[in-house]
């Protein structure tokens, strides 16, 4: 497999449109960065009536000692809201999505950007969607104690070890438990409620770090978590490889994550399946709420039509709108609908569990306004997604929603980078 490096959630200028519509733009080269809200963005970049919150940078105190480190050796960070009124003692904690890196070269080209070191984080960034401070915008969360815990690791926060000859720190694990010692310490050992969530890569960090969260409050703390866009799931790409595959078998390998994998995971499958949430998500005690597209646009565009298993070029256009497939590409991707339905089965007969699965070409829900709360923004049954997730984490209905195939969903936002 060439090695590349491969990026898990949106960056550039985002445009919206539905998914139905027709657009006209430049054909899509392979991600190279990313970022679910793109973070870089300013005050007046967000589409919001109300005044948007800007939220200072910290950095881990004593990140050098702990070992809670970037790729390049900086320490890592997080922004912090406090709570107020009610939501005082509540805890939000949510992930950032980033990119794995599996080789010298990707890890080196992320070390030089905000996904791999502190050095090149912004200062501030705006807390909107599932973080934003605004009834309005998030009714159940505003007032919150709410963290952006920033994600430079390479590695979905599950590695410690290094690479003293690409002077690369992978440590992912320190960075994680440096955090939670240092939030605890800030008053959520006494949460009476928490969430910890994420998007993308940092959803996947969400299902590894769940019941691991869990056990670190009080027994009498509400404690759940909730993983945005963080289902990859294991499947051939149109070339019939497992490219995914072969991207996690060398994240594991070059960062020794092997001996991080849950061991009851190992027990059955071998360390390259245990870093796909479909074999993780079903033995993780703590309620697990799953948000995902089901044509989940990084997965289709890097995971299931890459350019390396596409050079004809066949699956350009659809692999940037998915209104431009026809039948036999639409049936692939039902295909891969299909299945990943199939996989949370088990999973949603559980009911502590909840999932919210729409049909949309879409990656990563929760941080931008226009996806979690808004009078467009997408719903199943007339649920839009906040109102689902907070209908879940309070016991106020029913958790499981799954919405038919594609292109019956009207609700849906089609989210493109223009490069």
């Amino acid at each position: 497999m060439k090695k590349i490096l491969w990026s898990l959630t949106l960056f550039g200028v985002i445009l919206i449109l539905p998914v139905n519509g027709v657009m006209e733009f430049d054909k899509m080269e392979r991600f190279t960065d990313f970022n679910g809200t793109n973070v870089s963005q300013t005050e007046k970049d967000v589409n919001s009536k109300a005044k948007v919150t800007m939220v200072g940078l910290t950095l881990i105190k004593n990140a050098g000692l702990r070992g809670a480190v970037c790729l390049d050796g900086s320490p890592a960070g997080y922004h912090f809201h406090p709570g107020s009124g009610s939501g005082a003692k509540n805890w939000l904690v949510h992930v950032e999505g980033g990119e794995w890196c599996g080789d010298i070269r990707s890890c080196v080209h992320s070390k030089k950007t905000r996904h791999g070191s502190s050095k090149y984080m912004e200062k501030q960034i705006p807390f909107t969607g599932i973080l934003s401070d605004k009834a309005s915008e998030n009714p159940d969360f505003y007032n919150w104690n709410r963290v952006k815990v920033r994600y430079c690791d390479g590695g979905s926060f599950m590695g410690d070890n290094e690479n003293k000859d690409a002077q690369l720190q992978f440590r992912g694990k320190r960075i994680w438990t440096a955090l939670i010692v240092d939030l605890l310490w800030s008053g959520m050992e006494y949460a009476k409620q928490a969430l910890l969530s994420g998007c993308s890569a940092g959803g996947l960090a969400a299902i590894f770090r769940c019941d691991e969260f869990k056990n670190r409050l009080l027994h009498s703390t509400r404690v759940k978590c909730l993983s945005d866009a963080g289902f990859f799931v294991d499947f051939a790409d149109v070339s019939g490889d497992r490219s995914l595959r072969n991207l996690y078998t060398d994240v594991i390998e070059f960062q020794s994550i092997t001996t991080q994998l849950p061991n009851e995971c190992l027990k059955v499958y071998n360390p390259t399946l245990c870093f796909f949430a479909q074999y993780l998500i079903v033995p993780i005690k703590a309620p697990l709420f799953i948000l995902n597209a089901a044509y989940d646009s990084w997965q289709i565009q890097e995971s299931l039509t890459p350019k390396s298993a596409d050079p004809s070029g066949s699956w350009s256009d659809c692999r940037s709108n998915i209104a431009k497939c026809n039948a036999s590409q639409i049936k692939f991707f039902q295909g891969f609908r299909t299945r990943m339905v199939k996989l949370l089965g088990d999973f949603t007969e559980q009911r502590k569990n909840g999932v919210f699965l729409n049909s949309c070409f879409s990656h990563c829900q929760t941080e931008r306004q226009e996806t979690w709360l808004s009078k467009n923004s997408p719903a199943i049954k007339n649920k839009r997604i906040a109102v689902a997730v907070g209908d879940w984490f309070f016991e106020r209905g029913g958790a499981k929603h799954i919405d038919c195939a594609y292109p019956c969903d009207k609700t849906c936002r089609n989210e493109v980078v223009e490069r």
